[in-house]
């Protein structure tokens, strides 16, 4: 399968676990690192990150990796909810000697970077959340949320094989997601579209949607836990976010001691592709104020 590689990335693998851990890469060793966390569904680091590598690339060194399930990473099962996620990426992280590193996550991404705070606080020098999960005490409503729960009692093979069929059905899952599909760079819909009808592409999200949502609550829910993260946090967050209601990333922000929200209108769940010039301004403002 022929994969999308973001300008200015480069493609290497890392060895984890006994497997081989994709990693889009950028900027010199050197530099102080940034790791970038995609969301869900069938999500990868070039889909979520395209925009980004090569511009923070020029002042940072890069790190962008595929989750066990999701793009090019290989021989690591799906391994679930955010946490076992989190450790997985804190074992990636050592296997190339990355001490600290500013931490970006998106959607189901921004809750494994929220747990790498909570449980690896020492690798973490940084936040930057997009539209983080784990910040909401159920799905909208009860009974939004009692249809998702009943949905992931169904077998694992009937929900991947209803992932593949709908994952044929591309431009209107993006536009479920986003408030203007016109504003996404079309490499990045042409890659979620490989991405959906992969065999087995949406495993990995199963596993976590199993993993995290409770049969009256979410699982995940972390916003009794965000108040010990002292890490430098900003929250990035579309005001239109069909998926992620911006109120979670407002209350954490106001618990945690040192983070802020930027929120954006007419902006929808992948606020960092959406609305990537403010985002870039932005992340770059937070850059320079944290000091290592």
């Amino acid at each position: 399968m022929t994969r999308l590689v973001p300008p200015g990335a480069e493609v290497g693998f890392i060895e984890v676990d006994g497997g081989r851990v994709r990693a889009l890469t950028a900027g010199e060793p050197t530099a102080p690192p940034i790791v970038l966390i995609h969301g869900g569904g069938t999500d990868n680091a070039a889909i979520s990150w395209y925009r980004l590598i090569e511009p923070l690339g020029r002042t940072h060194r890069v790190i962008a990796v595929d989750l066990p399930g999701f793009g090019g990473t290989t021989g690591i099962p799906p391994v679930g909810g955010p946490w076992e996620q989190a450790d997985l990426v804190a074992r990636t992280m050592a296997a190339i000697g990355v001490e600290g590193a500013v931490v970006f996550g998106v959607s189901m991404g921004g809750d494994v970077a929220l747990r790498l705070a909570l449980r690896h606080p020492g690798v973490v020098d940084g936040l930057v959340l997009i539209a983080p999960g784990g910040l909401v005490p159920i799905l909208r409503d009860r009974f939004a949320h009692g249809t998702a729960w009943l949905t992931t009692r169904l077998p694992e093979r009937l929900l991947v094989a209803l992932g593949g069929f709908t994952g044929r059905f591309t431009r209107p899952l993006v536009r479920a997601v986003v408030h203007d599909i016109a504003t996404l760079p079309e490499p990045v819909v042409e890659e979620f579209a490989r991405e959906a009808i992969a065999p087995g592409a949406s495993l990995a999200f199963v596993r976590y949607n199993l993993a995290t949502i409770g049969r009256r609550t979410m699982l995940n829910y972390a916003m009794d836990e965000v108040a010990s993260i002292t890490a430098p946090t900003l929250f990035f967050h579309g005001e239109k976010d069909p998926m992620v209601p911006i109120d979670g990333s407002r209350r954490a922000a106001a618990l945690m001691p040192d983070a802020r929200v930027v929120s954006v209108p007419e902006c929808g769940h992948w606020a960092q592709l959406e609305a990537h010039d403010r985002f870039l301004s932005e992340v770059i403002r937070f850059l320079d104020g944290i000091r290592r």
